[in-house]
């Protein structure tokens, strides 16, 4: 039902230290490190050029639209669910980043993957986030891919994601999704023959 609210695959990332098992996300004082803003840096930075990941069919960009409990942007803000990047309220052992941006209808383990990808390209590349957002993030311009089409384009253009995803598989997956496209684009809907036929 259109009318109905959307489904969702938030994913929520922390870092884990493999020599001392703690979340690098937070400093020995309990406060958040450098390395977690990075991390919201490289999201920020990359998560729309990865969207076609999150976002992987036609359909997926009804969901991505303004005042519909769905980001728009890739802000962030503490525990805003009107931003793309939440940050809940959690202790320093919990610290964490919500990525609020993939659908229910996205290929979990290439959505984490993506979204893995841009917080570690982040922290290489030691990307600072914007300042976080206190008020409604659906008042601020979109900064998503607006169509399926556009988030394709938008990863094949972006190298260092092309190169931490892998050259080949970027490559398949942009075949797979412009041929994808290409039929849709083939298909009149009923809104066209409604609004557009039906009325000239």
């Amino acid at each position: 039902d259109e009318k109905e609210e959307n489904n969702a695959m938030h994913i929520h990332q922390s870092v884990v230290s493999a020599k001392t098992g703690k979340n690098i996300f937070s400093d020995a004082d309990g406060e958040a490190s450098s390395l977690f803003y990075a991390h919201i840096g490289g999201l920020q930075r990359f998560l729309p050029a990865s969207l076609s990941l999150l976002a992987p069919n036609v359909n997926s960009y009804r969901r991505l639209i303004r005042y519909h409990a769905a980001p728009i942007n890739v802000q962030w803000g503490l525990d805003n669910r009107t931003v793309g990047l939440r940050v809940p309220d959690s202790g320093r052992e919990s610290r964490r980043v919500e990525n609020r941006v993939p659908g229910a209808d996205a290929n979990p383990y290439l959505a984490i993957a993506a979204s893995l990808a841009c917080g570690l390209l982040g922290m290489q590349q030691k990307l600072d986030p914007s300042a976080p957002v206190t008020a409604s993030a659906y008042d601020m311009p979109y900064e998503l891919p607006r169509s399926l089409e556009q988030s394709i384009q938008a990863l094949e253009t972006c190298d260092d994601l092309k190169e931490m995803l892998g050259t080949r598989f970027v490559r398949a997956w942009h075949a797979v999704k412009e041929s994808e496209y290409d039929t849709f684009l083939q298909v009149i809907s009923s809104w066209e023959r409604e609004h557009l036929l039906l009325n000239v």
